[in-house]
């Protein structure tokens, strides 16, 4: 196995992407002038023009170039897509511009400005300007990076070590990664956080504005506290929802990942168990879980046509039909209709709906190099396949539900190019920020509570308020009055909650879903339902901040 690894770790592709990022200086707290606010450091002029959107016409739409490479501002530029809402109030009302972002990474914050300024009371909507963007590389930005369009079709590999395809899973992670080495040499070291941090502060500078909001979800969150950290004197108001921790590393993170699924996974099990008499899969969470187990072992000699989407759904792609569940209990119904349909019906039209609806992949590899770009250069990454067998195998050991699908899907940081900072990521001490708002679960799949208590523990002056059990990653702007009535009195004057310690205010998940068995289409009719589209992401069931 270490042959093979040493075979696959592609050293023409690290040769083609040679070393890291260059980092510019990185401003401090205070010192400066209205002049150096507002210069130029490389990034175009917004000209602001209609979207032609329907459903929102007062919506803009622009392009800002941008500096590949922020130690060389006069260099080579590309390009980030933005929109924005523009304030109503009356201009002595107004309170700037608040800057979106879902997370991934690499997500569309495009859909944000309609939807969040929807949310929110118009008295409060109308003093701000709500801007939506794609991040550097991804989606409507220019260049859209693209290395392997069709990494995620199906049929792929099974994700458990014990079918003997780690050697299929592994060619393919470091064929991923010697394609993006490849075709992207020149932009992949440059799509950090800290890269996209320096890409707001360019936003605000276009904008002539000399303080900016911002909102950020999952990754966002990272992204956020990484801006105030480079720019802190540049942030007026900050919101953090569902808390990536600030300094724990990416592959830690995963793990933590990969524990907080289990106990979703669970979850989910305990609520179909008391549902009997919809789903029929028992009484006993064991009994929904060994359901679970019979689809799987089912697809891996009998796989599912996947229509409309193409290919055949087997254990894999079964997986990532459930996984998002411990984003979203939204989908508990649809999720136990799956499998009691398989078991006790014969019936494969609903899981080829959801499978459609939550897990088939778009028309390339969508924000995974982003995603890539990302966690695999902000620090070091285990280069040794041996390393990850064993390390994985005791996190499966009490994890097994979502383990080796993160693992597989993290993999490509094996084989990454340039191998990432050994420093770590940026250190994030809150110093020169006001009072950031922080929300977090304390049961997240995506990211674990403890990110929350740590990003408070960052950021002294920070409040953290506290969901005490689960239901969505991303939990504000799902209709909890407790904490969204928290988020807009933030936005309105700055108000804060008025607890002391590290928990500033505690609220309440909502309800869990009814269950009822959501029945499918006609067979003839199934694949060209609605219900098989893919979500958007302001449906309810959607998983937001995450990349898949």
């Amino acid at each position: 196995m270490r042959k093979l690894i040493t075979l696959l770790s592609a050293a023409t592709a690290i040769a083609v992407l040679g070393g890291a990022t260059a980092v510019g200086a990185q401003p401090g707290a205070g010192g400066l002038d209205a002049e150096s606010v507002l210069a130029d450091t490389g990034q175009g002029t917004l000209t602001w023009s209609s979207c032609e959107d329907a459903a929102t016409p007062a919506l803009q739409c622009a392009m800002l170039d941008v500096p590949v490479d922020y130690s060389d501002p006069r260099g080579r530029k590309i390009k980030i897509k933005l929109n924005r809402l523009p304030a109503t109030a009356p201009k002595e009302k107004r309170q700037g511009p608040i800057l979106l972002n879902p997370g991934g990474p690499g997500n569309s914050g495009l859909w944000m400005p309609a939807y969040i300024a929807g949310k929110v009371p118009a008295d409060v909507a109308s003093t701000y300007d709500w801007i939506g963007f794609d991040p550097r590389g991804t989606n409507g930005s220019e260049p859209h990076v693209v290395c392997d369009a069709d990494y995620f079709d199906a049929e792929r590999p099974d994700y458990q070590l014990s079918r003997g395809t780690a050697k299929a899973w592994l060619k393919k992670a470091a064929g991923y990664a010697a394609d993006c080495a490849a075709n992207w040499s020149w932009l992949l070291p440059h799509m950090t956080t800290v890269d996209n941090a320096r890409d707001l502060d360019s936003i605000r500078r276009a904008l002539g504005e000399p303080k900016i909001n911002f909102y950020g979800g999952s990754w966002g969150t990272t992204l956020g506290s990484t801006y105030g950290q480079l720019f802190p004197s540049r942030v007026r108001r900050m919101v953090l929802d569902s808390i990536v921790g600030p300094s724990i590393t990416w592959y830690e993170h995963n793990k933590l990942q990969d524990k907080e699924h289990q106990r979703r996974f669970d979850a989910f099990a305990a609520w179909t168990a008391k549902a009997d008499s919809v789903y029929h899969l028992g009484t006993d969470p064991a009994a929904v879980k060994r359901a679970y187990d019979q689809v799987e072992a089912a697809l891996r000699t009998d796989p599912v046509d996947a229509a409309p989407a193409v290919g055949k759904i087997g254990p894999a792609e079964f997986e990532d039909t459930f996984y998002g569940g411990g984003y979203n209990f939204l989908r508990w119904p649809r999720m136990a209709t799956v499998i009691s349909a398989y078991v006790t019906r014969q019936d494969t039209r609903p899981l080829a709906i959801a499978y459609n609806r939550y897990a088939a992949p778009g028309a390339d590899d969508g924000s995974f190099p982003a995603y890539n770009a990302v966690q695999c250069t902000e620090n070091a990454w285990p280069r040794d396949w041996e390393y990850w067998k064993k390390d994985q195998a005791e996190v499966n050991a009490v994890a097994p539900f979502y383990t080796y699908n993160n693992m597989w899907y993290n993999a490509a940081c094996m084989f990454w190019p340039n191998e990432g900072n050994r420093a770590g990521r940026l250190k994030i001490t809150g110093k020169g920020l006001p009072p950031v708002l922080l929300f977090q679960s304390t049961e997240d799949g995506a990211t674990p509570y403890e990110g929350g208590l740590a990003m408070r523990d960052a950021l002294p002056g920070a409040k953290l308020v506290v969901q005490d059990g689960g239901s969505f990653h991303e939990i504000l702007f799902h209709d909890n009055a407790c904490l969204d009535d928290t988020f807009t009195a933030y936005l309105r004057d700055g108000s804060l909650p008025s607890g002391k310690g590290r928990i500033a205010k505690t609220c309440a998940p909502g309800a869990e879903p009814d269950p009822v068995y959501v029945t499918p289409p006609p067979a003839a009719k199934a694949a060209g339902s609605p219900d098989a589209a893919p979500l958007a992401p302001t449906d309810p069931e959607a998983v937001r901040g995450v990349r898949r």
